[in-house]
C-alpha cells in the first residue's frame, strides 16, 4: 500500500508541473508592420537672391539704382573727387552737371570698351502702319552721326535676336506728346548693358512720319542709349522735346566728356 501510494504522489507532482509550464500555442505569423517614414517638415526653398544692382532709364526719367553695399575706398573717393573737379570745369561747355542735378542717384552711366567690341544692335520687324525700310537707314545714320562726334564705341547692325544688346522697335503712335522711348539697363558700377530704342511711325498730332523725321528722334533716343539724360537747352539735340535736327556742339563735348570719366556713383 505504501508502495502504491508513493507511485501515486510522484505521478501526482509530475502532473502538476506539465500543467503549469506555459505551452506556446502554434498560430499564424506575425504580421512585420513597416512604418513610413514620417514626413519631414517642408523647408521653404531660399529666397533668390537679387540681381546685380541694376538701374533703367526711360527717356532720361532715371529709376534709382540700388544703393551700395559697400563704403568706398580711398581710391573710389579721389576718382569721384576728380569727376566733380572736371565735371565743374566743363562748365556751360556741357550740360553734364545739369544732368547730375536732375539725377536722384548720382550716377554716370555708359558702355565700357567698346571700340574693339560693337555694341549688336537688333532691328525688330513690324507690321506698324507707314514704316518703310528708309526708317531702318535713318536709324542707322543717328548711330553715326554720334560715333562721328567722337564718342569711344562702335555699333555692328546685323545682330539677331538673341545676342542683341540695343534693340530697336516700332509702333504706331504713343499715347503722350513724344514719338520716341529709351529704355536703358546698368548694373551697379554705372555700366550699361542694353537698351531698347522704341519710335512711332506717327507724330502724337497723326501726322505720318519721314525718314528725316525718325533720324532726328532716333538721334535724341541714341544719345540717351549712350548714357546722356536730358539738356536744359533748345539748341541741344538732347533738349526735351528738340527743335534742331543734329547734333550740337553742347551734345557732343558732352558725350565725350562723359567717356571720358570714371562711370558710377558721385556720391
Amino acid at each position: 500500500m505504501i508502495a502504491i501510494a508513493t507511485v501515486l504522489i510522484v505521478l501526482l507532482v509530475f502532473w502538476n508541473m506539465f500543467r503549469s509550464t506555459p505551452r506556446t500555442a502554434s498560430g499564424p505569423e506575425p504580421t512585420l508592420t513597416v512604418h513610413e517614414p514620417e514626413s519631414q517638415p517642408v523647408v521653404p526653398a531660399a529666397a533668390a537672391q537679387p540681381p546685380p544692382a541694376t538701374g533703367m532709364a526711360s527717356q532720361g526719367t532715371i529709376v534709382p539704382a540700388a544703393p551700395e553695399t559697400r563704403e568706398p575706398t580711398y581710391i573710389e573717393l579721389l576718382a569721384r573727387s576728380e569727376t566733380r573737379r572736371r565735371i565743374r570745369l566743363s562748365g556751360s561747355g556741357t550740360y553734364l552737371g545739369e544732368m547730375l542735378a536732375e539725377s536722384s542717384d548720382s550716377m554716370l552711366r555708359r558702355w565700357e570698351n567698346r571700340q574693339s567690341s560693337p555694341i549688336r544692335v537688333w532691328f525688330t520687324s513690324t507690321n506698324a502702319a507707314n514704316f518703310r525700310p528708309a526708317f531702318v537707314d535713318a536709324v542707322q545714320t543717328a548711330f553715326t552721326q554720334w560715333t562721328s562726334v567722337g564718342v569711344p564705341v562702335r555699333f555692328m547692325f546685323n545682330a539677331d535676336s538673341t545676342s542683341a544688346e540695343v534693340t530697336v522697335r516700332w509702333r504706331i503712335q504713343f499715347e503722350i506728346e513724344r514719338t520716341g522711348q529709351t529704355d536703358v539697363t546698368w548694373d551697379q558700377n554705372g555700366l550699361i548693358q542694353s537698351a531698347v530704342v522704341t519710335i512711332a511711325t506717327f507724330d502724337p498730332k497723326g501726322r505720318p512720319m519721314e525718314p528725316d523725321d525718325i533720324r532726328v528722334v532716333a538721334t535724341h533716343e541714341v544719345g540717351h542709349l549712350l548714357g546722356l539724360d536730358h539738356s536744359q537747352d533748345s539748341t541741344d539735340i538732347m533738349f526735351p522735346t528738340a527743335k534742331v535736327r543734329d547734333i550740337s556742339p553742347r551734345d557732343a563735348r558732352t558725350v565725350m566728356l562723359l567717356y571720358q570719366l570714371s562711370p558710377g556713383s558721385l556720391r
